[in-house]
């Protein structure tokens, strides 16, 4: 993992636990609850460690892991379900990615 990767959120399956980056709590209460709500049900069904982080371009990434010898973790199911999210929530994902050019990047906010 880069050193220059912002993490927003984080699910494990293992610790049955989910993080927010303290640096995002001036996100809605409705967003961050959907974003646990996403991430949550995302380690249920796949297991592992789901992670949600920023790459160098500002672009929201899901990343996934498993501990070695997971029997239970779903590489097929995992690919498959992040794709189905980046289509579900696709204007979540993208209002996100504005979020943070804006407020962590300091980009100004272009008019369409």
């Amino acid at each position: 993992m880069s050193e220059n990767r912002t993490i927003l959120c984080a699910s494990s399956k293992y610790e049955e636990k989910y993080y927010l980056n303290p640096e995002f709590d001036g996100l809605p209460d409705s967003i961050k609850d959907e974003l646990q709500a996403m991430c949550v049900l995302f380690t249920e069904d796949i297991g592992g460690i789901l992670t949600m982080e920023y790459d160098e371009e500002a672009n929201l990434q899901f990343v996934t892991m498993a501990d070695q010898g997971d029997l239970l973790y779903d590489d097929i199911g995992c690919a498959l379900k992040i794709k189905q999210l980046q289509r579900t929530k696709q204007e979540l994902l993208e209002s996100l990615e504005l979020y943070y050019r804006v407020f962590f990047l300091g980009e100004p906010l272009d008019a369409e």
